[in-house]
This record gives structure tokens, sequence and C-alpha cells, in this order.
């Protein structure tokens, strides 16, 4: 499944800049405002990754797999853009956990794609059971 692949690719990539963001808001905590520089357009771009996401974890769902992986990136793709909103509004109440949530969720899709069970069509399933 050319599309699994495609999955696995985007969703560590997700998960990598995903994890980069609290590395930079502790670098920015510590006095550097370059870090926060960075902060603010790593998290359009993950939310703009996150949409390339869902469309190939469509995609990979229509050819037989899992429909985890388009549950997991809409409620990403819904936490970010909150996360955004929160963060432009200064609302840090709400961004700091949101973003541990949006960390838990993008890490868990990471790992899930690359487990073998990933690779199992849907009615390979069907006739097992």
């Amino acid at each position: 499944m050319k599309s699994l692949t495609a999955l696995r690719v985007i969703a560590v990539a997700q998960a990598v800049a995903v994890c980069l963001q609290p590395v930079l808001a502790g670098v920015y905590l510590n006095g550097s405002g370059g870090a926060m520089r960075l902060h603010e357009p790593i998290g359009l771009g993950v939310t703009l990754l996150c949409l390339g996401q869902l469309l190939i974890a469509t995609i990979y769902w229509r050819s037989g797999g899992d429909g985890f992986a388009v549950t997991a990136s809409l409620t990403l793709l819904l936490t970010e853009g909150l996360q955004v909103a929160m963060g432009y509004s200064r609302q840090l109440a709400l961004h700091v956990p949101l973003g541990i949530v949006i960390v838990a969720i993008a890490c868990s899709l990471a790992v899930w794609t690359c487990r073998p069970g990933a690779a199992v069509r849907r009615t390979a399933r069907r006739v097992a059971a």
C-alpha cells in the first residue's frame, strides 16, 4: 500500500515537528526571542501538514486501510486549529495543555502507522475473523 508509506512519512514528520514546538517554547522562556520567531511558522506549518495528512489518511482508509488514521488526523487538525487560535490570543491556560494533547495524538498516530497491523487491509481482517 503506497498510501500507507506516504502516511507513515507524513505522520512521522508531523510528530517530529510537533515535538519541536515545546522545545522552542522552552528556549523562548529561557530568554531567546529567536525561538518564538520559529515557533509561530512551525505551528502554522504543522497545521498545513496535518491537512495533507488527513488527505493521505483518507486515501489510505478508502483503499482498505483502518479508519483510525482518518479519525486521529481529523482530531489532530481540529486541535491544531484551536491551538493556533489560542496561541495568537495568548490564552496560555489552554495553549499549553492543548499542546500536550497534540503531542500525544501526533506521536501515537506516528507509532501506530509504523506497526505491522497498519498494513493489514480491512478485507483481510473480515476474512480472518
